[in-house]
Protein backbone atom coordinates (compact mmCIF):
# COMPACT_ATOMS: atom_id res chain seq x y z
CA UNK A 1 0.00 0.00 0.00
CA UNK A 2 1.50 3.26 -1.10
CA UNK A 3 1.36 6.33 0.76
CA UNK A 4 -0.84 9.14 -0.28
CA UNK A 5 1.52 12.19 -0.84
CA UNK A 6 0.46 16.06 0.05
CA UNK A 7 0.00 18.52 -3.04
CA UNK A 8 -0.17 21.52 -0.80
CA UNK A 9 2.71 23.95 -0.85
CA UNK A 10 4.51 23.79 2.53
CA UNK A 11 4.02 25.71 6.03
CA UNK A 12 6.50 26.01 8.31
CA UNK A 13 5.20 26.79 11.81
CA UNK A 14 8.09 27.95 14.38
CA UNK A 15 8.62 24.96 16.07
CA UNK A 16 9.07 23.07 12.78
CA UNK A 17 11.39 25.87 11.49
CA UNK A 18 13.44 25.01 14.62
CA UNK A 19 13.64 21.45 14.31
CA UNK A 20 14.86 22.18 10.49
CA UNK A 21 17.81 24.35 11.77
CA UNK A 22 18.76 21.63 14.67
CA UNK A 23 18.74 18.97 11.92
CA UNK A 24 21.04 21.28 9.70
CA UNK A 25 23.23 21.58 11.72
CA UNK A 26 23.76 17.91 12.68
CA UNK A 27 23.86 16.79 9.15
CA UNK A 28 26.34 19.71 8.09
CA UNK A 29 28.39 18.13 10.06
CA UNK A 30 29.61 15.72 7.44
CA UNK A 31 29.82 13.08 9.13
CA UNK A 32 28.97 9.13 8.37
CA UNK A 33 25.34 8.03 8.02
CA UNK A 34 24.43 6.12 10.86
CA UNK A 35 26.53 8.51 13.20
CA UNK A 36 24.37 11.17 11.59
CA UNK A 37 21.03 9.14 12.30
CA UNK A 38 22.01 9.10 15.92
CA UNK A 39 23.06 13.03 15.98
CA UNK A 40 19.59 13.73 13.93
CA UNK A 41 17.48 11.33 16.62
CA UNK A 42 19.04 13.65 19.40
CA UNK A 43 17.61 16.90 17.59
CA UNK A 44 14.60 15.15 16.80
CA UNK A 45 13.14 14.00 20.53
CA UNK A 46 12.57 17.04 22.09
CA UNK A 47 10.06 17.85 19.42
CA UNK A 48 7.75 14.94 19.69
CA UNK A 49 4.58 15.46 21.23
CA UNK A 50 4.71 19.44 21.03
CA UNK A 51 2.25 21.82 20.60
CA UNK A 52 2.57 23.88 17.28
CA UNK A 53 4.65 21.98 15.42
CA UNK A 54 2.18 20.56 13.04
CA UNK A 55 -0.58 22.53 11.00
CA UNK A 56 -3.80 21.36 11.25
CA UNK A 57 -3.44 20.25 7.34
CA UNK A 58 0.36 18.61 8.34
CA UNK A 59 -2.38 16.30 10.75
CA UNK A 60 -4.90 15.14 8.38
CA UNK A 61 -4.71 11.85 7.17
CA UNK A 62 -6.25 9.73 3.95
CA UNK A 63 -9.22 7.01 4.94
CA UNK A 64 -7.65 5.18 1.79
CA UNK A 65 -3.80 4.97 2.90
CA UNK A 66 -1.05 6.47 4.99
CA UNK A 67 -0.79 9.52 4.29
CA UNK A 68 3.01 11.68 3.73
CA UNK A 69 3.61 15.25 4.04
CA UNK A 70 6.39 16.90 2.77
CA UNK A 71 7.43 19.24 5.33
CA UNK A 72 10.81 20.35 4.44
CA UNK A 73 13.33 19.35 1.53
CA UNK A 74 16.92 20.83 2.47
CA UNK A 75 17.87 22.80 -0.89
CA UNK A 76 21.02 21.03 -1.40
CA UNK A 77 19.23 17.38 -1.55
CA UNK A 78 21.22 16.66 2.00
CA UNK A 79 17.50 15.78 4.32
CA UNK A 80 14.14 16.29 4.12
CA UNK A 81 11.59 16.07 7.13
CA UNK A 82 8.17 14.35 6.70
CA UNK A 83 5.21 13.48 8.95
CA UNK A 84 3.20 10.23 7.87
CA UNK A 85 -0.55 10.26 9.33
CA UNK A 86 -1.57 6.50 10.04
CA UNK A 87 -5.22 5.64 10.39
CA UNK A 88 -5.79 2.62 12.64
CA UNK A 89 -4.50 -0.20 10.32
CA UNK A 90 -3.06 1.34 7.96
CA UNK A 91 0.34 0.17 6.93
CA UNK A 92 3.17 0.23 4.42
CA UNK A 93 4.86 -2.73 2.44
CA UNK A 94 8.14 -4.76 3.10
CA UNK A 95 10.48 -2.16 2.41
CA UNK A 96 14.29 -0.99 2.81
CA UNK A 97 15.19 2.81 2.01
CA UNK A 98 17.36 5.11 -0.25
CA UNK A 99 19.13 6.27 2.68
CA UNK A 100 19.78 6.67 6.40
CA UNK A 101 16.55 7.73 8.13
CA UNK A 102 15.10 8.72 11.79
CA UNK A 103 11.60 8.29 12.83
CA UNK A 104 10.35 9.44 15.93
CA UNK A 105 6.49 9.04 17.11
CA UNK A 106 4.76 12.45 17.40
CA UNK A 107 0.93 10.76 18.52
CA UNK A 108 -0.34 7.51 18.94
CA UNK A 109 1.88 4.85 18.77
CA UNK A 110 3.88 3.29 15.31
CA UNK A 111 3.99 -0.89 15.45
CA UNK A 112 7.11 -2.32 13.53
CA UNK A 113 8.21 -5.60 12.56
CA UNK A 114 11.90 -5.97 11.20
CA UNK A 115 13.41 -8.49 8.49
CA UNK A 116 16.77 -9.83 7.47
CA UNK A 117 17.32 -11.03 3.67
CA UNK A 118 18.40 -14.60 3.07
CA UNK A 119 19.94 -15.61 -0.18
CA UNK A 120 18.49 -18.90 -1.85
CA UNK A 121 19.57 -21.71 -0.14
CA UNK A 122 20.13 -23.38 -3.90
CA UNK A 123 20.95 -21.95 -7.25
CA UNK A 124 17.28 -21.00 -9.23
CA UNK A 125 15.82 -21.00 -5.60
CA UNK A 126 14.15 -18.19 -4.02
CA UNK A 127 15.16 -15.70 -1.39
CA UNK A 128 13.10 -15.47 1.79
CA UNK A 129 12.50 -12.70 4.53
CA UNK A 130 12.76 -13.64 8.41
CA UNK A 131 11.39 -11.43 10.74
CA UNK A 132 14.00 -10.62 13.41
CA UNK A 133 11.92 -8.31 15.91
CA UNK A 134 8.26 -6.75 16.42
CA UNK A 135 8.81 -3.51 17.99
CA UNK A 136 6.32 -0.86 19.32
CA UNK A 137 6.98 2.83 19.17
CA UNK A 138 5.28 4.75 21.75
CA UNK A 139 4.91 8.81 21.22
CA UNK A 140 8.13 10.11 21.78
CA UNK A 141 10.09 7.39 21.30
CA UNK A 142 12.52 8.05 18.11
CA UNK A 143 14.66 5.27 16.25
CA UNK A 144 17.37 5.67 13.24
CA UNK A 145 19.14 3.50 10.89
CA UNK A 146 21.50 3.41 7.81
CA UNK A 147 21.08 0.96 5.01
CA UNK A 148 21.97 -1.75 4.48
CA UNK A 149 19.71 -4.09 7.28
CA UNK A 150 16.88 -1.58 7.27
CA UNK A 151 13.92 -3.55 5.84
CA UNK A 152 10.97 -2.90 7.84
CA UNK A 153 7.29 -3.23 7.70
CA UNK A 154 5.48 -0.18 9.62
CA UNK A 155 1.86 -0.05 10.85
CA UNK A 156 -0.59 1.82 13.60
CA UNK A 157 -1.62 -1.45 15.22
CA UNK A 158 -3.85 1.46 17.64
CA UNK A 159 -7.60 2.73 17.36
CA UNK A 160 -6.86 5.98 16.69
CA UNK A 161 -4.23 8.15 14.48
CA UNK A 162 -0.81 7.83 14.75
CA UNK A 163 1.43 10.84 13.68
CA UNK A 164 5.48 9.95 13.28
CA UNK A 165 8.02 11.84 11.41
CA UNK A 166 10.18 11.02 9.08
CA UNK A 167 14.05 12.87 8.63
CA UNK A 168 15.41 11.20 5.39
CA UNK A 169 19.19 11.58 4.07
CA UNK A 170 17.70 12.30 0.68
CA UNK A 171 15.65 14.47 -1.24
CA UNK A 172 11.95 13.58 -0.43
CA UNK A 173 10.50 16.32 -2.76
CA UNK A 174 12.68 15.07 -5.77
CA UNK A 175 12.50 11.34 -5.25
CA UNK A 176 8.85 11.23 -3.41
CA UNK A 177 9.68 8.32 -1.66
CA UNK A 178 12.48 7.08 0.69
CA UNK A 179 11.42 3.69 -0.36
CA UNK A 180 14.41 1.82 -2.26
CA UNK A 181 12.87 -1.01 -2.86
CA UNK A 182 9.79 -2.96 -1.93
CA UNK A 183 10.57 -6.99 -1.06
CA UNK A 184 7.56 -9.16 -2.15
CA UNK A 185 9.05 -12.50 -0.77
CA UNK A 186 8.33 -15.19 1.19
CA UNK A 187 8.78 -13.77 4.50
CA UNK A 188 9.07 -15.86 8.34
CA UNK A 189 5.96 -14.35 10.15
Amino acid sequence: MAATTDPYPVRTTERLHALVQDVREAVGRGLPPDVTAYLVGEKLAPHLGAEGLLTEAQREGDPERYRQHLLHAEGDGSFSVVALVWLPGQRTSIHDHVSWCVTGVHQGEEHERRYRLLPAESPGGTARLVATEDVVNPEGSVCGFAPPGDIHRVWNGCDSTAISLHIYGADISRLGSSVRRVYDLPADA
